[in-house]
């Protein structure tokens, strides 16, 4: 991360190294992260006025409650997300407490890899617009033929550039990624997020969920190993469709923000920059509600209740 424009948080009493569209990550020490995740929302890469409550919430605890089933899969950055976990750890954070408990990730600090780790097991989206337009995905033929919203057997490892906040990552082809990062690093990338989104879809249809496509991100610790890094499997990485109401040849509907983007497209007036109109209490509620209806739906545990996981040592 860039050390330009560093601003000292007052409530954590932390460096702030990064805010983004959700996140803010803060210096614990020099091996050691706070990923903070905000309830700020964004539509059309503009960050939305009101906040949606519980979204940072379910952000962090649904990525520890994947990673804690991943553990024996690959290794990971995070390091503790119980409250009392991680204040044991950094008793400096108690007195901050309620403005990060329940949305705060203690993790290794990385040096991040400059690829996102796409993985498309349906086609949709950009990848939809690419195909209808050309055929293809990153410029890569696909088979002819193909509906809006098809499942793409095998899932397609699908590469992009991590492109600068308001601006638009871009599809790369594997050969692309591998001149980036050198082959086997490539390949080890491809590999890895193959083999997680696989699991993830599997335990994802147990519970009636489509896992229509997802992305990982991957950094190197201090001591070279590779982790997965950042959140995992949640509803601001990947598309979750609810399998009642899958139909190929058409978009779905999807267990996010979709409430806010309904209404944004309906909405006359508004070019799609800032300043961002403000967004109805209803609209707000129903998007709320589906992010809390999908942490139920995938944990089968209301987010009141759910009790974050220990990691390693803490257990």
């Amino acid at each position: 991360m860039s050390d330009e424009g560093l601003q000292q948080d007052s409530e954590l009493d932390l460096l702030l190294l990064h805010s983004g569209k959700v996140r803010d990550v803060y210096e614990v020490d020099a091996r050691t992260l706070l990923m903070v995740a905000s309830d700020r929302i964004s539509a059309f890469d503009v960050i939305l006025g009101q906040p949606i409550p519980h979204k940072g919430e379910v952000l962090t605890l649904v990525t520890a409650w994947w990673l804690e089933q991943l553990e024996d899969r690959l290794a990971h950055h995070l390091i503790a997300v119980d409250p009392d976990a991680i204040i044991a750890r950094h008793p400096d954070l108690a007195t901050s407490r309620e403005t990060w408990a329940r949305r705060a990730m203690l993790v290794t600090r990385t040096q991040p890899v400059l690829v996102e780790c796409v993985v498309r097991g349906h086609i949709t989206g950009s990848a939809w617009k690419e195909y209808r337009s050309n055929g293809t995905l990153a410029n890569e033929p696909l088979p002819e033929g193909l509906l809006e919203s098809q499942r793409l057997d095998p899932p397609i490892f699908s590469p992009a550039t991590k492109a600068e906040q308001g601006e638009h990552d871009e599809n790369i082809t594997i050969a692309q990624a591998q001149e980036l990062l050198g082959t086997e690093l490539a390949d080890r990338l491809r590999d890895l997020s193959l083999d997680i989104y696989g699991y993830g879809r599997g335990v994802a249809d147990i519970r009636g969920i489509i896992l229509a496509d997802t992305k990982f991100e991957f950094g190197f610790d201090a001591a070279g190993e590779l982790l997965l890094i950042d959140e995992v499997l949640t509803p601001d990485s990947s598309r979750f469709w609810p399998k009642e109401s899958y139909a190929v040849g058409r978009g779905q509907p999807s267990l996010d923000k979709q409430p806010v983007r309904d209404w944004l497209d309906e909405l006359q007036g508004w070019n799609k920059s800032p300043p961002a109109p403000d967004l109805p209490d209803t609209v707000v509620a129903a998007t709320s509600d589906r992010y809390q209806d999908v942490f139920h739906r995938l944990t089968g545990i209301e987010l009141a209740d759910y009790r974050p996981p220990l990691f390693g040592t803490d257990r």
